[in-house]
């Protein structure tokens, strides 16, 4: 008898996402993890899977991203959480809404994938924004 034991995923359906080439430290090293607080959430005017965030990023000024999660979270349900951001990452405008940064979600299977979950990631307890991930 075996020891081994096997797991099933909990959606088996869903297509596991495909991995992405090796970085070095170095190159993870660039990458800016900063937690920031929702203030508020709207769905994006030109987009139908975009919502349009204002983020408290510890900063002093609002920041805006936008975020392919409006068929998983409707806005209210955002506002007040606290998230992870790429708070380095080169604005650019998505559908002519300007987005200076990315949220970190979680997926479990690649995108247009027809039983894809996402999940947002969140700090496990509360703390101010600005705050560096490591």
């Amino acid at each position: 008898m075996s020891s081994e034991t096997t797991t099933t995923p909990a959606n088996p359906e869903a297509q596991a996402p495909k991995g992405k080439p090796e970085i070095t430290f170095d190159d993870f090293a660039k990458i800016d993890l900063r937690v920031a607080k929702i203030l508020s959430a709207e769905p994006h005017p030109n987009a139908d899977r975009l919502l349009k965030l204002q983020l408290d990023d510890g900063s002093g000024t609002p920041r805006q991203i936008c975020a392919g999660i409006r068929e998983q979270y409707s806005p209210e349900d955002l506002v007040g959480r606290s998230i992870v951001i790429v708070a380095n990452l080169a604005p650019r405008k998505l559908r002519g809404e300007e987005s200076r940064g990315m949220l970190l979600a979680a997926s479990n299977a690649d995108k247009g994938s027809d039983d894809r979950s996402v999940v947002v990631l969140t700090p496990m307890s509360e703390i101010e924004p600005g705050s560096v991930v490591s």
